[in-house]
Formats: structure tokens, C-alpha cells, sequence
């Protein structure tokens, strides 16, 4: 394994207080072209001094190229090669940026997709695959290593989680004033910055907590931001959502979009919410059927299955390197 050092980066990803900002993530990326072939020399270099038989990108591009030029395999681990804002909408770089993506992953030998199958696959809306190219896209399942049967599972709270950015702040405040005036509801809220409202009888705050599944398994429903882990996991523990949505974040709007669309959650957006928009919104999340759909999503081993793909690809070009060393040379 190789670890990248600060600075390493193809791209970087800019906002401001607390949301995602295009305009400053190609600013800050304007350097991208260098940074690309930079991370494929390092690649190449490590592909040489280790010998190594298959290399595998977790939306790392400079590996691909290295790669191929050194007739190595390469599998590449991605949600998302479609860049648009909900319904499909673009601009001009999405358009530019989606046909050279979606074209240097072709270069690959298989792309792994960590996400549920179709038709529960949250990022599906990030993605667009071709009839011509489906075998080349694996869905394994999360990378998600969790065993249900090690927790209890109740709907006596509102779990509530959803990051640490500075906008987030007043909306943990508002459900502060909404538990005080709710008391038949429970809030378990859990927030890594530096401030959060003091608890009261029916609003537990909590900083760091070893394992965030124990309070999960015992929610009604979970307060979270549009990220595709937190939703793989509240879909694992079958509790619907509300997300608190980055309007500005286009991959994170799409896996929204899909939630509201498999009946799994609602949206509300992170900019615009009020005291009253957000108790609406609870109301509505708390009156969903939960999606009776959690032992099949956890019979889905998306690191097992991750493994199996890679070991056939770098099985593949090992043994065209023992056929290849084995074969007569032209001996007299």
C-alpha cells in the first residue's frame, strides 16, 4: 500500500461555510492536468520497484494511466461517473467532464461500483452505464462490515447526524427548540464540532461515541446528510430518512432524489429550512413505512464480492505471465 502525502491530491473539493462550491473546486483543481501525471509517475514508479500485478484505484485516475502503460491490470472502485444537478441538469464542464471520465474508464479492465444492485442503488442517478458497457460495472454491495444480529432494534429515538459543518450548527439549535415543545419524541443527536446545546430529558448530545450502530438500530428514523455510506448503513438498519441536504452538491442531491424516489426518506434543503419546514419534515419521515429490505441488504458482502473481482482480474494476468515465461524462445 502506498500512502499519499499532503498535497498529494488530483483534485481538491472547495466550499464555503460549510457548502460545496463548483466555482471554487476548479479553482483550486486549475492545476488538475499536472496533478494527474504527477500521481501516474508515482504510480509507475511503485508498479516497478514492487512488482506489482494488478492495480486498483479508488477514484485515483493517474493509476490508470500508469497501468496501462506499464500492461499492468487496473480495476477501478467508483459511485459516480455522471456529473449533473437533480433531474439531469448540466452546465458546460459537467458535459466535458462526464465524456472524458466516462471514456478514461474504459481504459480499465473492471470498474466496481460499492453500491446495493439495481434497482436499490442509491448513486444510480451519478451514474450513467451503456448497454454495451454493463459487464464492464460490478455492483458489489457497500464496503460496509456490520453484523446485524449484534444489536437491538427499536423505534423509540430520532438518531441525528448529519456532519459538523459551520451552516449545520443553528439547525442542531432548532431541533433543540423543537424536542422542547415535542416531548413525546426523543432527539439522539451526535455532532463533532466544538459547540453543541446541552442536553435536556428528550435531547441527548453527544460528541464521539465508539459505535454510532447501537444508537441507530434503536432509531424511528435518522436525520443525515445526502453522503452514500450514512445511507447505505440507515437502509442496512431499515430506517427511513430525513436528509438535510448541501444544495450545492450535486452528487449528494442525486442520492437524495434517489431516496425520495425508492420511498426510503425526505429532503430538506440545508440553506433554506425553518423551525416550522423542519418540523413538517419530521413529521412526514416519522409517517414512512420503513423498507422491509434490510436482510437482503445485509446479505450483500460488497467487500467479498470487491475481493473476488479483483483476485480474477490480477489471477487473469498472472497466469499470462507464467504462459508467457513457460513458452519456447527459440531454443536450436
Amino acid at each position: 500500500m502506498h500512502q499519499c502525502l499532503p498535497g498529494e491530491r488530483e483534485v481538491c473539493l472547495e466550499g464555503e461555510n460549510g457548502f460545496f462550491s463548483l466555482k471554487k473546486t476548479l479553482w483550486c483543481s486549475k492545476w488538475a492536468a499536472l496533478n494527474l501525471i504527477r500521481s501516474g509517475l508515482r504510480v509507475r514508479r511503485l508498479i516497478i520497484e514492487q512488482n506489482i500485478d494488478c492495480v486498483v484505484c479508488d477514484t485515483m485516475y493517474g493509476g490508470v494511466m500508469a497501468a496501462r502503460f506499464r500492461r499492468v491490470p487496473v480495476v477501478f472502485i467508483t459511485n459516480q461517473n455522471r456529473f449533473s444537478g437533480p433531474g439531469g441538469r448540466k452546465n458546460p464542464v459537467w458535459y466535458i467532464l462526464n465524456f472524458v471520465i466516462r471514456r478514461y474508464l474504459c481504459l480499465t479492465d473492471a470498474v466496481i461500483v460499492p453500491d446495493y444492485s439495481p434497482p436499490d442503488t442509491v448513486s444510480e442517478y451519478n451514474l450513467f452505464i451503456p448497454d454495451h458497457e454493463r459487464n464492464h460495472y460490478h455492483f458489489t454491495g457497500p464496503f460496509l462490515d456490520v453484523d446485524l444480529s449484534r444489536y437491538h432494534f427499536g423505534r423509540e429515538t430520532i438518531f441525528t447526524s448529519f456532519g459538523g459543518e459551520p451552516y449545520k450548527l443553528p439547525l442542531y439549535r432548532l431541533l433543540r427548540t423543537i424536542a422542547d415543545e415535542r416531548k413525546d419524541l426523543t432527539f439522539d443527536v451526535f455532532y463533532t464540532g466544538a459547540i453543541l446545546p446541552e442536553s435536556s430529558d428528550n435531547y441527548l448530545s453527544h460528541g464521539y461515541v465508539p459505535n454510532l450502530y447501537e444508537h441507530l438500530a434503536e432509531a424511528r428514523i435518522a436525520i443525515v446528510h445526502g453522503g452514500l455510506t450514512t445511507l447505505h448503513e440507515a437502509l442496512l438498519f431499515n430506517k427511513p430518512v430525513l436528509i438535510i441536504m448541501d444544495p450545492g452538491h450535486p452528487e449528494q442531491q442525486n442520492n437524495a432524489k434517489k431516496i425520495v424516489d425508492m420511498g426510503a426518506g425526505t429532503v430538506i434543503d440545508g440553506r433554506t429550512v425553518t423551525k416550522e419546514i423542519l418540523k413538517q419534515k419530521i413529521a412526514e419521515t416519522l409517517a414512512l413505512t420503513p423498507r422491509k429490505s434490510g436482510t437482503g441488504h445485509a446479505a450483500v458482502t460488497g467487500r467479498k464480492n470487491a475481493a473476488a473481482i479483483i483476485e480474477a482480474v490480477a489471477g487473469r494476468a498472472v497466469k499470462g505471465k507464467n504462459k508467457s515465461s513457460s513458452s519456447p524462445t527459440g531454443e536450436q
